[in-house]
């Protein structure tokens, strides 16, 4: 989503952020301050196709769509639905986009890799304009529930407004994309997706990928306090290969789940077994209990672990429930 906002008044909106992000900043040791200062300078707003520069003193406006980080080397970090575009009934990521500082400088960046697994596209602006803008750095571990975060971003078109609240349930699951995400109890709006997740540190800890409505601002713009994230080291994985003209390759067990209970308890059974999982013994009717001693008790959860713990040509210990008798299975795991 986007908002269309006057020149002036974003002018203006700037400058009360940075007002209030000093009042804030003197009740915090210099170091927090200056981390979320880089945070912030690391930040850039995605613009809406079609509009560039205007003449110096016009009475322009432009629409925000979304939000940007900047990783290293002019690399631009975001999420992968701000950027699309629908072209002859194709949803396509363009080639260039234009983005915009908090210094409010507008320049072009070049699609080098999207991801649409994880709802993950990179861009890449010059040399001279990455010179001018801060680095994001990943956090070598990852946030836990009530761990303290905040955001950067452009929510319902304006900023950059920062965003502080706690990380929630960490292993949140939802249709929009194929791996976990960070439920977070933060201010989050239309605008703030593609934006980053900050821990204590400043350090990259997610992505900002969706918010849940519980208010609507103007239309179909939406503010929540119940956003969700896309994992930094899931990210950084993703991102490193983009950077490098490769796409990710993420592991393939080979098989379809069905839920059954057991008891009171629900698990899931074998309902296909194709390729790496037949090869390694699985059959249809196996009741899965464990990968690598990691109970496994639905089909997100196993989708989660293969594609973070595991590595393509990887070989599992698989323990499942056969008849009345347990069998520990070993499948070498294939690419998907």
């Amino acid at each position: 989503m986007e908002a269309v906002v006057s020149r002036a008044i974003f002018i203006a909106g700037v400058a009360a952020i940075v007002a209030a992000g000093s009042a804030l900043a003197a009740t915090m040791d210099q170091k927090s301050a200056s981390g979320i200062e880089q945070a912030k300078r690391a930040t850039v707003g995605i613009l809406q196709p079609g509009e560039d520069a205007q003449s110096p003193g016009s009475k322009a406006h432009f629409t925000m769509r979304g939000t940007g980080v900047h990783l290293r080397d002019g690399y631009i970090l975001t999420a992968q639905h701000v950027v699309e575009r629908d072209e002859e009934g194709k949803t396509v990521l363009p080639k260039q986009i234009t983005i915009m500082t908090t210094e409010l400088e507008e320049a072009v960046a070049t699609l080098t890799g999207g991801n649409a697994f994880l709802d993950i596209a990179v861009y890449r602006v010059s040399a001279d304009i990455a010179s001018r803008l801060s680095t994001a750095s990943f956090a070598e571990t990852e946030p836990v529930s009530g761990d303290e975060v905040f955001t950067v971003g452009y929510p319902l078109g304006w900023g950059p407004a920062i965003g502080f609240g706690r990380v929630g349930n960490p292993n949140t699951f939802l249709p929009t994309v194929e791996t976990r995400l960070v439920q977070l109890d933060l201010s989050a709006c239309s605008g703030s997706s593609g934006g980053g997740l900050f821990n204590t540190k400043s350090e990259l800890v997610g992505l900002m990928h969706a918010v849940i409505q519980t208010e609507t601002v103007q239309g179909e713009q939406r503010c929540s306090r119940f956003g969700f994230a896309v994992p930094g080291a899931l990210i950084q994985r993703v991102a490193t290969a983009l950077t490098q003209g490769a796409q990710p390759s993420f592991s393939k067990l080979g098989i379809g789940l069905a839920p059954v209970r057991m008891g009171t308890k629900w698990r899931v059974s074998v309902s296909e077994a194709t390729g790496p999982a037949r090869e390694g013994g699985l059959q249809k009717g196996d009741i899965l209990l464990s990968i690598e001693n990691t109970e496994i008790t639905d089909a997100a959860q196993l989708k989660n672990y293969l594609i973070e713990r595991t590595l393509p040509g990887q070989r599992v210990a698989v323990r499942v429930l056969r008849g009345q008798r347990e069998h520990v299975l070993h499948v070498t795991l294939g690419t998907s």
